[in-house]
Formats: C-alpha cells, sequence, structure tokens
C-alpha cells in the first residue's frame, strides 16, 4: 500500500524538492500552491496524511487545519519559520500531530513522516479489550469509548494527547521518564521528539488543568519526566 500525501505551500520550489523526496521514499503525493486549493484537493481525493505551510495565500495552514479537524482526523504535520512554543501550542490545539520549524532537512521531515504515519497506524491497532472506566478527582478516561471528561464536560484530545494521557492514567503515582515516555508514545521516536513532548504536554495540559501555574493531575518532575498525582 502506498500512502498519499498531500503537500499545501505557495513556494513552488519546497513543493518539487519535497515531492522528488517524497516519491523516491515511496510516497504518492499531491500538491496545493495555497489553501483553499488544498482543501478542494482534500474533499474530492484520498490523502493519507497532510503537510501544510503555515504562510499561504487565501487561507494560511493553521485556517486549512481548523477547518480539515472538523470533518476529519488524518494526520496532519504543520510547518513554519516560527519557532516560538505559543505557535506549536496553538498548531497542536488546532489538531495539528506534528510541528517542524524552517529551515529544516528533508531528512527530518520523512522522519517525522513516517514516525507519525506508524504512530497513527499502531493507535489504530490497539487492542482496547479490557475496556474500563478511569476516575481520578474529576477526571474521567472511558478507554472503550476512547473519550475524556472533566466534571461534565466532554474535552476533544488529538490522538497523541490522548495516549500520553492513558499512558500517565495507567501509571498515575510513578514519574515516568522522558524517554520511557517517548518510547511507548511515538513509537519510533528521534531525538528532537522530546521538545515536542514538552509542547504535547502542554497542549495537554491546557485542556484538562484549571489552572495550569497550579497542575492538579500532571507534575513535572525536571530533568526526569512527568507523573500523573493520585487525587482522593
Amino acid at each position: 500500500m502506498k500512502y498519499v500525501i498531500l503537500i499545501a505551500d505557495d513556494e513552488a520550489e519546497i513543493r518539487d524538492l519535497l515531492r522528488l523526496y517524497l516519491e523516491n521514499s515511496g510516497y504518492d503525493v499531491l500538491e496545493a500552491a495555497d489553501g483553499l486549493e488544498a482543501l478542494a484537493i482534500l474533499k474530492k481525493e484520498h490523502v493519507d496524511l497532510a503537510v501544510l505551510d503555515v504562510m499561504m495565500p487565501r487561507m494560511n495552514g493553521l485556517h486549512v487545519l481548523k477547518k480539515i479537524r472538523e470533518t476529519s482526523n488524518i494526520p496532519v504535520l504543520v510547518f513554519s519559520a516560527k519557532d516560538a512554543d505559543s505557535d506549536k501550542i496553538l498548531g497542536l490545539n488546532l489538531g495539528a500531530d506534528d510541528y517542524l520549524t524552517k529551515p529544516f532537512s528533508v531528512e527530518e521531515l520523512l522522519a517525522r513522516l513516517r514516525s507519525t504515519l506508524r504512530r497513527v497506524q499502531y493507535l489504530m491497532q490497539k487492542d482496547e479489550g479490557n475496556a474500563s472506566i478511569f476516575h481520578n478527582g474529576e477526571l474521567t478516561i472511558d478507554y472503550g469509548a476512547g473519550t475524556v471528561s472533566i466534571g461534565d464536560h466532554e474535552i476533544h484530545l488529538m490522538p497523541l494527547e490522548y495516549s500520553l494521557l492513558c499512558l500517565l492514567a495507567k501509571n498515575v503515582g510513578k514519574v515516568l521518564t522522558y524517554q520511557f515516555i517517548l518510547d511507548k508514545v511515538w513509537v519510533n521516536a528521534i531525538e528532537s521528539d522530546r521538545s515536542s513532548l514538552r509542547v504535547y504536554m502542554a497542549s495537554l495540559r491546557k485542556k484538562i488543568e484549571k489552572d495550569k501555574n497550579h497542575p492538579q493531575y500532571i507534575q513535572t518532575h525536571i530533568g526526569v519526566g512527568y507523573r500523573m498525582i493520585r487525587i482522593s
């Protein structure tokens, strides 16, 4: 099976370069020169993963991502010239599966693309046979339904955020090292994924914590990892 990758970028040179490398790596490639063209392709073509540049004419990449998430959970990689964590968190909150900062090497993009596709495939194949419900304070995880709630309010998590939360919940009270989390959730982690873990964890906390400055559920152990606190 060949994966179909959509590249959306207004710079033809970048699209040509990525197409060459992706096709040589065994992928089929579709191209869009702006955000509206990307959405039009997604409506009529099968796409396994979309790569979106943030700065595009007619509709920028984040608006495209927001539109995609209204109807689809296909993996999306976003890249931008901005390196601020706030921009990464915004992209992740809108539903990006990963975020790359320009300039990046094609090898890094290919590694992240492969990692994202493997991760999604892994999550789809995971056996949730022992369905149960986890409670911790106001936090509820229904493993069978794949839902997360705080009190009576259901919150929407991206697949990777959900996997991070479930891993912490199934090891509640234990400090999980960065490497342990990367090995379990990223499946095929690469060195730079540790910074992505920090960004995803910040995004997850923003969704489940009432006060981000005084986290109730997820505790950081600086230089070591993270722990879910058991709330009586």
